[in-house]
């Protein structure tokens, strides 16, 4: 994963009131696997910005992927 790269939450944080899907953008990285996601509603307005554990996320994919190892 790498900056500005869009992400869903693969699992629920209720302490942060953040859930499984909930769809933000990569803002910062802090140190491998370690990054701050800003997540927004539908207009753009930010709701939570917190940073996570790379294995907290998916990264989301708007166009097909070719098959490569790094996705296998």
């Amino acid at each position: 994963m790498k900056l500005l790269d869009v992400v869903a939450l693969i699992e629920n944080i209720p302490e942060l009131n953040l859930y499984r899907g909930n769809v933000g953008t990569i803002v910062e990285e802090y140190e491998p696997n370690v990054v701050e996601v800003e997540f927004s509603d539908k207009t753009g307005k930010a709701y939570a910005i917190e940073t996570l554990n790379t294995s907290q996320l998916m990264t989301l994919y708007h166009y097909p992927l070719e098959k490569s190892k790094e996705l296998i």
